[in-house]
């Protein structure tokens, strides 16, 4: 057995991946096991309940690797700091203290963490490698063009290479300042949003506006050649020496001061969302084409936290030059982990590889599962009132039935997402053609934006009866939107400005499609996710529907839960009508007052996302 431990820590994210002969065997990021978002400590707790979760102690581990090089990140800073001097002065007095004490001793640290029990040498990769490496290696592919895109690393922004087999080969890349990621980012910024959690509400408020915007971007900000290739005009960005991401001098090329974070929605902030939006898929476009003219490949894999943006992914998919894209479901930095694990185990190991048809991410199913029996004593211990059913298909057929009569579930099973999307294991549920339910579960349920869209999940047989998707094709972890059949959408008749269009009726599926008519799909596979197949096939044969709203088990500012005790927790701080942890069945008004009490406590020391 040779067990290999992927890192990425102390920046953003933090996670684990363990590899064991060559099989992705655990992965999970610390904020779940801490409850504090995008937690970027050691992940100890991670670590230790993904070693428990395949019976193993870290004495077991034979490499471990960091999944990129903190010297070389250290250099970039510092020559961005001179570069800027004096004007970086608070940012890099601010950003000095921890990389003196922490991150400039990554080895030190990792074996402290280790308990010392580990003398092996620890193994560093750059940091789009990593993500490359993630990509490709758990891909279906033999052979595929890689492209990663993300904010930085240590001095890359966008790379990418070609994988064949167990090898893999960055070619070109693009260098900070001129960062994709960064200018998506500081358009988050300056709609108000928080950097590095408020992408995903940029990207969903974008098909409000129009891109009114997208020229003035185009013509200022970036200059984007025919390869793909692009350079941000610095003058209007701020990030590069300073902590905030854009200044005055944006404000007045666009017109509009930014939005104040809380503050209401402005149409200009919708149009500046969809100026963005329509640029990046721009620039991807161009890549993807470069990527392809210079691979010849028919596939495609991607990563970084670019690739997490599932509009651009499936405007990639309908009009760019790869026949096949798969995308790391952890695509952000905490893949990083799983990447520089994969590394090691092919090109330090020099180990061989075939594709898995299929893939080899286990439908990200890498975190451990929950314990059902115990856990389940002690929230009963607590007061919580259980039914408990002897079979699968009558519990399927009482939550399907709930779910039809409009009720919202919390549905927790077996081992945690990794990456964040839920993917039916950690994930609150609704009926998607109730046409309240969206307005319900972002105000009610989540306690987020009204104009936040919700995904669906539907069977993989029934896909192509409700969205434009060609024959056998499948969108197993919710990474790309495709368009909601013709024949299923309706006119939007009432006329309507700004966000309140969340309410107009645009389908029979009213709840999952987003104003252009998209929806955020995923498809699920018997063989892959048999126990959430069940419940969607039962809800499929009392309604005719074969889909269902799947959103992440969480309120905002919170992690998604791991536990029993996170999901009752947070199924009694919202409005929330049904709990099922396995086999278990919670209903709302049958729980005790006090749990209400508590959880409620817990929601307000939440900090906002």
């Amino acid at each position: 057995m040779t067990l290999i431990l992927g890192v990425s820590a102390f920046y953003h994210d933090s996670a684990v991946a363990l590899i064991n002969d060559g099989v992705v065997v655990a992965a999970a990021s610390e904020e779940r096991f801490t409850r504090k978002k995008h937690d970027a400590a050691f992940p100890s707790e991670a670590l230790a309940g993904c070693l428990e979760s395949i019976g193993a102690s870290v004495s077991d581990i034979d490499y471990v690797g960091f999944y990129e090089k903190p010297l070389l990140k250290f250099e970039r800073l510092l020559e961005t700091y001179l570069a800027y001097a004096p004007r970086g002065y608070a940012s890099f007095s601010r950003a000095m203290p921890p990389w003196l004490q922490l991150k400039l001793h990554i080895p030190r640290e990792i074996r402290r963490h280790l308990g010392g029990r580990t003398k092996r040498r620890i193994v560093f990769c750059e940091h789009h490698e990593s993500h490359a490496a993630s990509a490709f290696y758990p891909s279906p592919f033999d052979e595929a063009a890689i492209l990663t895109v993300d904010g930085v690393g240590e001095w890359t922004t966008t790379s990418w290479g070609i994988g064949n087999r167990e090898k893999l080969e960055l070619k070109q890349d693009i260098r900070f300042p001129h960062s994709l990621g960064l200018l998506y980012s500081a358009f988050t910024y300056f709609c108000g949003f928080r950097v590095n959690s408020g992408e995903y509400k940029l990207m969903g408020l974008a098909p409000y506006g129009e891109p009114t915007f997208a020229d003035v971007i185009r013509k200022e900000l970036i200059r984007v050649n025919e390869d793909g290739s692009y350079e941000l005009n610095m003058n209007y960005f701020t990030f590069a020496h300073t902590l905030r991401m854009t200044g005055k001098k944006l404000e007045r090329l666009l017109g509009i001061s930014r939005r104040d974070p809380e503050s209401l929605v402005r149409q200009v902030d919708m149009d500046i969302a969809a100026s963005i939006q329509v640029v990046t898929e721009e620039v991807i476009l161009k890549l993807a084409s470069h990527v392809h003219r210079q691979t010849g490949s028919d596939s495609l894999c991607l990563a970084g936290g670019v690739a997490l943006n599932c509009v651009s992914n499936g405007r990639l998919l309908r009009e760019g030059p790869f026949a096949n894209i798969w995308v790391q479901p952890a695509a952000g930095d905490a893949g990083g982990a799983l990447g520089v694990a994969w590394l090691i185990w092919h090109r330090l190991l020099g180990n061989s590889r075939t594709a898995n048809p299929q893939d080899a991410q286990h439908g990200s199913l890498l975190g451990p599962p929950i314990d059902e029996s115990n856990e389940l004593d002690a929230l009963v211990r607590s007061g919580a009132v259980v039914q408990t059913f002897d079979h699968v298909a009558d519990l399927d057929q009482r939550v399907a039935g709930l779910l039809a009569e409009g009720k919202v579930v919390g549905w927790v099973q077996g081992r945690m997402e990794f990456g964040p999307r839920s993917l039916g294991n950690r994930s609150i549920l609704g009926d998607p053609r109730n046409t309240e339910m969206q307005s319900t579960m972002n105000l009610k349920i989540k306690y987020r934006e009204s104009f936040r869209p919700f995904a669906p999940s539907v069977l993989e047989e029934c896909a192509g009866d409700c969205f434009e998707m060609k024959k056998d094709s499948s969108s197993p972890y919710m990474l790309f939107t495709f368009d909601v059949l013709p024949s299923r959408r309706k006119d939007a008749t009432t006329p309507v400005d700004g966000i309140e269009r969340v309410r107009q009726v645009r389908s029979d599926l009213p709840a999952i499609t987003h104003l252009d008519y998209s929806a955020r799909v995923q498809t699920v596979s018997e063989n892959r996710q048999p126990r959430f197949h069940s419940l969607l096939k039962e809800f499929h044969e009392q309604t005719g529907c074969p889909a269902l709203i799947n959103t992440s088990f969480n309120v905002r500012g919170e992690p998604i839960v791991r536990t029993a005790a996170d999901a009752y927790r947070c199924f009694m701080a919202t409005q929330m009508d049904v709990l099922v942890v396995g086999n278990h069945l919670m209903l709302r008004e049958e729980q005790p007052e006090s749990a209400v009490a508590s959880s409620q406590t817990y929601l307000s020391n939440l900090a906002p996302d």
